[in-house]
């Protein structure tokens, strides 16, 4: 039988520096003299309830681990087999959740599993394995899948959609794969990860199937689609939601412009550009793009082709207040989300398979989402004014 907790000698270990918590902490010794006698009183109750005989038939031991540290903990048993603890049930070696919780703490901020384990062993001197851990991160796998089915709004003002490379391994090789992430804004104003999607590599056949996802999970409406340059993209976007207008990132478009620019005439080539995607009207962004075809053309004719070319989703901006112009220019808002990603995974330089890289992402969005659910500045003006420019496409959602 346990000896009996001594408050005083507890208290002289306290004040002689011993820790409260841990593998040798005060605590311990109360811990499993409460478990313990929680599990005899169960017992005992369940033999007095019980129809056919039965009795005491001494103690299994076993390791729990709790928030304060681990012990050993001898519970009774009966004669029978028919007693099943609650407190503590007989394949249970957690007191509490509270391990599980720090351990999925951790892997959400992108700490490496031997981290995890020798901060898990710091604080509650307890030794958890690879495996153990690994076990715990794959409880968000069916979470996730749960999420990227959820049912979505029947209409966003505005979503923004891009992609995210890593290395994962397959058939023995490391091969690069997408991440396509889709941000929707809702008539509320704030930020929604609609969902990431793994794909082989980054297509417009892909997003065409992802946006018919989108649909199956209930919306119905999409107002403006913010995208990169990549090809195919608004003619995907087009046969799912005909009415959606397309905005092509302009931040990309220049990332993608400068590659093909001497560095020597980086600077003047910028001056030039800029009046293109900062003028005040359409027409006066075309009047400065003729210009910068006069003086670069000759030199830089990919660059003026590029421009021209992709144009008519370029240049959607322009025909919108101040308040919509902000939001719709870039896709630097799901860009925000692929910079965390980037901190989350840049202690790994691979990843061993396509879970391993999905669930960590998720535990991310779980971690950071208040970040990215802030509500849009000058939101209320901003959709007002989309109610104007899409007449009746909001009616069924606003609630006036």
């Amino acid at each position: 039988m346990s000896e009996p907790f001594n408050f005083e000698d507890a208290l002289k270990d306290l004040q002689a520096g011993k820790d409260l918590t841990g593998k040798d902490g005060v605590l311990m010794p109360l811990i499993k003299q409460l478990s313990e006698a929680a599990i005899n009183a169960e017992l005992e109750h369940h033999i007095a309830t019980e129809e056919q005989s039965n009795r005491k038939n001494g103690k299994g031991s076993k390791t729990i681990k709790t928030g304060a540290g681990s012990f050993e903990l001898n519970a009774a048993r009966d004669r029978t087999g028919t007693f099943e603890p609650q407190l503590i049930k007989k394949n249970q070696t957690q007191l509490t959740p509270e391990i599980d919780r720090k351990i999925l703490s951790l892997f959400s901020h992108g700490m490496s599993y031997r981290d995890m384990k020798y901060h898990i062993h710091d604080l509650y001197g307890i030794e958890v394995s690879t495996a153990t851990i690994s076990a715990i991160t794959d409880q968000l796998i069916p979470e996730l899948k749960e999420w990227q089915e959820r049912p979505l709004e029947s209409h966003y003002p505005i979503i923004w959609m891009d992609a995210i490379h890593y290395k994962i391994k397959e058939d023995g090789c490391y091969v690069n794969k997408a991440i396509y992430t889709l941000l929707g804004l809702t008539i509320e104003g704030k930020k929604e990860i609609l969902g990431i999607y793994l794909s082989d590599t980054e297509s417009a056949s892909y997003w065409l199937s992802v946006l018919t996802e989108l649909q199956n999970r209930g919306v119905r409406d999409i107002l403006i689609a913010c995208v990169d340059g990549l090809s195919g993209f608004p003619d995907a976007i087009a046969s799912i939601f005909p009415h959606t207008e397309i905005q092509l990132c302009i931040i990309h478009q220049i990332r993608n412009s400068m590659k093909y620019v001497g560095s020597k005439n980086h600077k003047a080539f910028m001056r030039d550009l800029k009046p293109v995607y900062r003028a005040v009207t359409k027409e006066a962004a075309e009047v400065a793009l003729d210009k910068l075809d006069d003086k670069w053309g000759t030199m830089y004719p990919i660059v003026i082709k590029s421009w021209r070319r992709k144009w008519e989703h370029l240049s959607v901006y322009f025909k919108y207040p101040e308040a919509i112009r902000k939001i719709i220019y870039t896709t630097n808002a799901v860009e925000a989300i692929h910079r965390q990603f980037r901190k989350l995974t840049k202690t790994k330089g691979a990843f061993p398979n396509e879970n391993s890289l999905l669930k960590l992402l998720y535990a991310g969005i779980l971690n950071a989402s208040e970040k990215w659910t802030m509500p849009i500045q000058n939101w209320s003006q901003a959709l007002s004014q989309l109610d104007i420019y899409f007449e009746g496409r909001l009616d069924s959602v606003l609630d006036i």
